[in-house]
């Protein structure tokens, strides 16, 4: 069902996101902005270090639980993590991006 929630918000971002490209999101729905905000950050998300790719992007892979995985898209989809900008690109899990905001001083 959690994975149906991730899916559902991709793909509702899908549709507009041309528009939101042209118009900016200032011009959306202050709703919508908080759809499209989580939408953005579980693409981000989806990029966790792969083993598989590594040799391409330069990342070290990261095993990552599928219990952490869940975990982390469920509050970013009930909006645990709003405040949370681009820590969350190229991570493990939910809370190595929180590890990395601290230290970058966006805390």
């Amino acid at each position: 069902m959690r994975g149906a929630c991730v899916k559902s918000i991709l793909q509702r971002y899908k549709g507009p996101a041309d528009i939101i490209a042209i118009l900016g999101i200032e011009e959306t729905f202050r709703r919508r902005q908080a759809h499209v905000a989580r939408a953005r950050k579980i693409e981000k998300f989806l990029s966790q270090p792969m083993f598989v790719a590594a040799q391409f992007t330069g990342l070290e892979g990261k095993y990552v639980k599928i219990e952490d995985t869940v975990r982390s898209f469920k509050e970013i989809v009930e909006g645990k993590y709003d405040d949370v900008r681009s820590s969350v690109l190229h991570v493990g899990t939910i809370d190595e991006a929180l590890a990395r905001r601290e230290d970058e001083g966006d805390a």
